[in-house]
């Protein structure tokens, strides 16, 4: 094996499951999906039981209408969130989380746990960042 194959070799196993491969693939599609600006909210929401759209619309706020269509027909392509249409009239439309939703759960509260108890962290070294950037600039 040559030194440059040896540095295309993963270094650990998680780099390992997001390189090219298939998948690789999967988890980056799935990391798009869930790690957009409002996918959280919505199955976070979700966990507390179905909600009409307009409910989950008022508990979301900052969501437009049209995102949270959007975003809730994407979770529902990915067999996340289930759409229960009831005929009325009006129309009255539930969504829910599904059997595979739900186990999303457990792995988005440790991540929000984790960036809330590491939000003071970042912020100062974005601060220290930020800092370091403009003074190297103010003198080019």
């Amino acid at each position: 094996m040559t030194s440059q194959e040896t540095a295309l070799e993963p270094l650990t196993g998680y780099e390992g499951m997001c390189k090219h491969t298939e998948n690789g693939r999967a988890v980056r599609e799935l990391l798009d999906r869930v790690g957009d600006k409002w996918s959280l909210l919505i199955i976070g929401t979700l966990s507390a039981g179905r909600l009409r759209f307009s409910e989950l619309h008022r508990h979301i706020p900052g969501i437009s209408q049209r995102m949270l269509t959007l975003t809730l027909r994407n979770l529902e392509r990915d067999g996340l969130v289930s759409r229960t249409v009831h005929a009325e009239v009006p129309p009255r439309v539930e969504y829910d989380l599904t059997e595979l939703g739900h186990t999303l759960i457990e792995p988005s509260r440790a991540l929000a746990t984790w960036a809330m108890a590491n939000q003071p962290a970042i912020t100062a070294a974005r601060e220290a960042f930020d800092r370091r950037e403009m003074g190297g600039r103010s003198g080019a």
